[in-house]
């Protein structure tokens, strides 16, 4: 591989077909991670539990997946706005200012079974139509919620599908 030169002010683009092949858009064919992280805001609390978190609060909370793949012929593994499309509309409208006790299945709403139910989501939303199609072996390697900026849970597909 040659060095790159001096920076210059690009004089055109790069044409598909002229300049680079359909082929070469696949650079290679490993499984590779991508990783997407969202925010929202709700209120909880906590059942058989003595401390404050008995008390309804509430979080701004973050979470983070990691999903894997194989390139596809363009070198994409997921489409990071096939992940934004599939928070928007099957998992963000049960927690963006929400109560989740209520909108939750019936569970003790702590990190611990919330990130296990994200990642349950995020997996059955990869293996229902569109998205099975256009991501090969694509697969939910992690999912991290963060409580707070300084703790958060996670499920890892290694503990989970056992």
């Amino acid at each position: 591989m040659s060095t790159p030169g001096p920076f210059h002010i690009v004089d055109r683009l790069q044409v598909l077909g002229a300049d680079i092949s359909q082929e070469s858009l696949r650079y290679h064919r490993h499984r590779v991670l991508v990783s997407k992280e969202f925010t929202f805001d709700a209120a909880h609390h906590l059942h058989a539990y003595e401390g404050k978190c008995k008390n309804l609060h509430g979080h701004t909370y973050k979470v983070v997946f990691g999903v894997s793949g194989f390139v596809n012929e363009i070198g994409l593994a997921l489409d990071f706005g096939d992940i934004k499309e599939i928070w928007k509309d099957r998992i963000e409208p049960f927690l963006d200012h929400r109560y989740l006790n209520e909108t939750l299945p019936t569970m003790n709403t702590t990190a611990e079974n919330m990130v296990v139910w994200l990642y349950e989501q995020m997996k059955a939303a990869l293996q229902a139509e569109p998205y099975a199609e256009c991501c090969e072996g694509g697969r939910v390697e992690f999912v991290r919620l963060y409580e707070t900026p300084t703790s958060y849970a996670e499920a890892r597909r290694e503990w989970i599908e056992q």
